[in-house]
């Protein structure tokens, strides 16, 4: 069902979610910026829909809002163990069509890569996913070619309309606190973009003289092991585990997941002091190839959505669709073409 609504019926309508939820949406934070005097747009909870922030793309992903950076799995004393208890409320996240796509990755890896993780699954089950749509590219956006700019798995979807919005519902329990307030029902379809400034060719194959060419050696020097590229990355899941103690004889005190990042010096270590990967060129070249090549054989979709935001963070200008480019670039010379 499509509705026209006016900005103070939307914000009524916002306003009766916030009774069973809590709201997240891209919003401005000042002077919150990489950089001096600047303002940074991420995900935060709003209350009203000033707040939120539609015509910018936000520097982090949804995966904030969903996974938290620090989180208690459980407490422990010496002689019992309790889970931590999960939000007391659910959870509605305003996000794009790329972030929307990134979340079936991280479905992927939660809750099916093996096991499911049960505290992903209990968050997971409490969100719903508003999409705003997209009436054009960003910069460093390359959505279309990965084929990540329309979505259809939401509940709802926004998109400006000059002083109000226009709002396509998939839920009848949610209709029913829209209809009262609309101006009028009609047919919407979330806007969506069509073509990207930048665009990617992902070779189809890989052979292992490009896999492991020297196409990767300059980022030996560029790269300086921040790790901000996987942080604002709406699909990369990788973790570490950390416990707090609150005796000195460690018996007593709480277990968190925190985020980790394959790019950052550490983490291949392992014990004897070996590590799998010690150079950045050889990090990079993980990276990349799990965004868009092994990732894709093992479920049939990229890792990679095309928001960009690796290139828009990264303080050494790296891009990735360029690194991208390249091993498409390597695999047409080998194969003489």
């Amino acid at each position: 069902m499509g509705f026209k609504l006016s900005r103070e019926a939307f914000d009524a309508v916002l306003q009766s979610w916030t009774d069973d939820y809590v709201l997240f949406a891209p919003k401005r934070f000042e002077q919150g910026g990489i950089y001096s005097d600047t303002d940074c747009i991420r995900y935060g909870q709003v209350q009203a829909v000033d707040e939120i922030v539609f015509d910018s793309k936000s520097l982090y992903s949804f995966k904030e809002a969903l996974l938290p950076v620090s989180e208690t799995l459980f407490f422990f004393t010496e002689e019992t163990v309790k889970e931590a208890d999960p939000p007391k409320k659910g959870a509605i996240i305003f996000l794009r069509s790329c972030d929307l796509h990134g979340l079936k990755r991280l479905d992927e890896i939660y809750l099916r890569n093996g096991p499911e993780d049960a505290y992903y699954r209990r968050l997971r089950d409490r969100v719903q996913f508003v999409l705003m749509g997209c009436p054009h590219s960003f910069e460093n956006c390359f959505c279309v070619s990965m084929g990540t700019n329309q979505a259809t798995d939401y509940a709802i979807s926004v998109d400006v309309e000059g002083d109000g919005f226009l709002v396509d519902c998939k839920s009848e329990a949610w209709a029913e606190r829209i209809t009262p307030r609309a101006e009028a029902e009609l047919d919407v379809t979330p806007r969506h973009v069509t073509e990207n400034a930048v665009t990617v060719n992902i070779p189809e194959t890989l052979t292992i003289q490009v896999a492991s060419s020297r196409i990767w050696d300059e980022y030996d020097n560029r790269c300086i092991d921040c790790g901000r590229c996987n942080f604002v990355c709406p699909t990369c899941t990788c973790f570490t585990m950390q416990d707090l103690f609150y005796t000195e004889n460690g018996r007593v005190g709480e277990r968190r997941r925190i985020w980790a990042s394959c790019m950052v010096d550490g983490f291949t270590d392992v014990a004897g002091g070996g590590s799998y990967r010690k150079k950045n060129g050889e990090r990079m070249r993980f990276k990349v190839l799990h965004k868009v090549y092994d990732f894709k054989v093992r479920t049939g979709s990229h890792m990679c959505v095309g928001c960009g935001r690796c290139d828009d963070v990264c303080p050494e200008y790296i891009s990735f669709s360029n690194s991208v480019n390249k091993l498409d670039q390597a695999m047409k010379e080998v194969s003489g073409r």
